[in-house]
């Protein structure tokens, strides 16, 4: 009986334990800064310019979720981000934002 009880503290104190943690609890991959519109008139410029780790990137959309304006915003804007390089592009610096938030 004794080893039931001591069983049941242990689950007890176990399940109390866990954090619950959301998606958006956990850290982001990078941490960049929104410069602005590309306004160059080349092949592969358009979009927003974002620098990652002292590497520019242009992107051209942001997730659904983010609150972010970038029509009406002051920039730079520091954010922290989880990103992709777009693979089919064609223009080796473009990326797509999976999850952004601004710091």
């Amino acid at each position: 009986m004794k080893l039931l009880i001591l069983i049941f503290i242990g689950l007890m104190l176990g399940t109390l334990s866990c954090e619950n943690k959301r998606i958006t609890d956990y850290q982001y991959q990078s941490g960049g800064k929104i410069t602005g519109p590309d306004i160059g008139m080349c092949i592969c410029c358009g979009g927003w310019k974002i620098v990652i780790d002292n590497e520019t990137y242009n992107f051209d959309q942001l997730p659904a979720e983010a609150n972010i304006d970038l029509q009406k915003a002051t920039f730079p804007i520091f954010v922290k981000l989880d990103w992709e390089l777009k693979g089919s592009s064609g223009c080796p610096k473009w990326i797509n934002i999976q999850r952004i938030q601004k710091e």
